[in-house]
């Protein structure tokens, strides 16, 4: 999936999500997430137990690239290649919507305005989708 700096969700872009949120909120969320993953059932065994803490980094670092805060992302890991990052996990229906429901937990602890989360919903829909390399359950 490319960006498109230019692309907006009900007026909101990247920029405007980074300045409604902030590199704070959007870590919150993050750190949300990886708290309801750890003890999942689905997702969990999916991550490396002895790195959650690079996991976390990895997808913080990742959201503040998408939306245009920092490079670190690119610096230290070089193009996100999503799918091929994904491919050795089966990720089917279930895994997606998983995803989605801990991701709209974490936004609702990080309290990300909803504005912005209209945006990320978006966003964050798209790449889940995209990420499935099953056809069904």
């Amino acid at each position: 999936m490319t960006a498109d700096k230019s692309e907006s969700v009900g007026g909101m872009n990247e920029a405007v999500v980074m300045k409604t949120c902030g590199e704070t909120g959007i870590r919150q969320m993050v750190a949300a997430f990886y708290r309801r993953v750890r003890t999942d059932d689905l997702l969990g065994p999916m991550y490396p137990a002895d790195d959650w803490e690079g996991s976390e980094e990895r997808l913080a670092d990742f959201m503040l690239f998408r939306l245009g805060a920092s490079n670190r992302y690119m610096e230290t890991r070089g193009h996100p290649r999503l799918r091929m990052r994904h491919m050795p996990f089966k990720i089917s229906i279930a895994e997606r919507d998983r995803w989605l429901a801990l991701m709209a937990a974490a936004m609702d602890e990080a309290a990300i305005p909803a504005a912005a989360r209209g945006f990320l919903d978006s966003f964050f829909a798209q790449v889940a989708d995209f990420m499935r390399n099953q056809a069904s359950d």
